[in-house]
């Protein structure tokens, strides 16, 4: 089994929902499709969706909810 990593493309804040009122998108220990939306990355009141990029079991974020990210930081990992 291996881990892979899913790195932020920009910096900004880390949001794991669309709004505070819904759900994340994926919680800690969800499988992962390559398609699956995760986060959102905000800059200047721009929103950028994170897409996992890969297909795998479980995810496990590393970075908190509202948390300011570095381009290249590692968000979260996923098992494959």
């Amino acid at each position: 089994m291996r881990t892979i990593e899913i790195k932020s493309p920009l910096p900004g804040t880390f949001y794991r929902a669309s709004s505070p009122d819904t759900p994340p998108f994926k919680a800690d220990g969800d499988t992962v499709a390559e398609g699956n939306i995760i986060g959102l990355i905000e800059v200047m009141k721009t929103f950028q969706e994170i897409p996992a990029g890969v297909s795998g079991g479980a995810i496990r974020f590393l970075v908190d909810n509202e948390e300011p990210v570095m381009a290249g930081q590692v968000i979260a990992e996923v098992t494959a």
